[in-house]
């Protein structure tokens, strides 16, 4: 029985479909077809149909799978490269860290 996750927001519905429509173009431009390719990547065509449909509920690796057959999986690096609000955050001092006060020695009593 499958796990239930929460439903994705529709930002990230929408950031999953244009991902899978990527993947399915370049299985296009390439002559692979789905038989093909989901068998290089080790699962059924199902599964590479809900990739190639956005589908959330697919893991990471099957993603990174067929990225890998299709000679793309140099493109995860990509992923979460810019760090743009982080970077405003450091340079705006607002990350928490945190420092510890120095120990201070401790006095011999005379």
């Amino acid at each position: 029985m499958p796990r239930k996750t929460a439903s994705p927001p529709p930002t990230l519905k929408e950031i999953l479909s244009v991902l899978g429509e990527n993947i399915k173009m370049a299985r296009l431009r390439r002559k692979i077809t789905t038989s093909m390719l989901a068998e290089r990547a080790g699962m059924t065509r199902v599964t590479l149909r809900k990739i190639e449909n956005g589908d959330s509920g697919v893991t990471i690796g099957a993603y990174a799978m067929v990225l890998f057959c299709l000679c793309l999986e140099k493109d995860l690096l990509l992923l979460a490269r810019d760090d743009v609000l982080g970077r405003k955050l450091q340079d705006a001092g607002l990350t928490h860290t945190r420092r510890r006060v120095p120990k201070q020695p401790k006095r011999l009593s005379t």
